[in-house]
């Protein structure tokens, strides 16, 4: 009971001393003094810079070609990412990575996905990549100086295909959406053919019974009618009726005849 009845003891959150937020509240200030804070004319520029490479994108590369061509420019190896953006995310992640900092035109993959569509190597171009030739073999090689635009062309791109990426999860809902629709109606299709082809045998079911039945009454009227009749007896006495008015005289009977002279004499 009294340890029950004991107050339990308060838990205080442990205190910051004023250094510590002094410290962190001048760390954030010179973070802010580093980070350079663009102009309304640079913010203006950077606007302009990401609406160009929109348009390089739409109506640049998605409306020229067909849609085989702009989805595999805009894929690689089947997942949802342009092969320009694959290429400008290798650089910003490695940007010292002399891999990463040029292309050749006359690869397989570069040749199918960038050059022969339309508007991609424009885009690669508009980036930062610049065409070179090294022993006698053509290269595009990014220049650090367009780092900028490289950030913001990644951006819409980036953009781009999450927007595609949707709009290819929409095609595919409804086309199974269709395709469910599809099967359910061919299903009851099918349902409806079983059950009319069963009322049909039901049917020629129970005309064949009553042709049947139909036959066999016939035959019995048709045998009836052929038979020969058999003569329905006669009746005892036929033919006389006692106490006949039309009786005459002559046929009575003898001893009538008789009495009738002894009345008379």
């Amino acid at each position: 009971m009294s340890s029950m009845n004991s107050p339990t003891p308060s838990v205080n959150p442990p205190s910051v001393s004023h250094d510590t937020l002094a410290a962190a509240a001048e760390r954030r200030t010179s973070l802010l003094a580093t980070t350079p804070q663009k102009t309304a004319a640079q913010l203006a520029a950077e606007h302009d810079k990401r609406q160009k490479f929109r348009r390089m994108v739409d109506p640049g590369i998605t409306r020229p070609n067909s849609q085989d061509q702009a989805q595999r420019s805009l894929k690689v190896n089947a997942t949802p990412l342009l092969t320009l953006l694959t290429i400008a995310e290798n650089l910003l992640r490695e940007p010292d990575n002399p891999k990463y900092q040029q292309f050749k035109p006359t690869n397989t993959v570069i040749k199918r996905d960038l050059v022969d569509p339309k508007g991609a190597l424009e885009y690669a171009i508009e980036l930062g990549f610049k065409a070179e030739v090294q022993n006698f073999q053509p290269y595009y090689k990014f220049h650090h100086r367009h780092m900028e635009d490289l950030q913001i062309g990644t951006k819409v791109l980036k953009e781009f295909v999450s927007l595609e990426v949707e709009r290819q999860e929409r095609i595919a809902k409804a086309r199974a959406g269709e395709k469910a629709a599809r099967e359910a109606a061919a299903e009851r299709v099918k349902l409806a053919f079983m059950d009319d082809r069963k009322n049909k045998e039901l049917r020629d079911e129970m005309d064949r019974e009553q042709r049947e039945g139909r036959a066999i009454v016939a035959g019995r009227r048709a045998a009836l009618a052929t038979s020969t009749p058999v003569p329905e007896p006669a009746m005892p006495g036929s033919g006389h009726s006692l106490g006949s008015p039309t009786t005459d005289q002559n046929e009575l009977p003898g001893y009538e005849r008789a009495g009738s002279y002894d009345n008379d004499g």
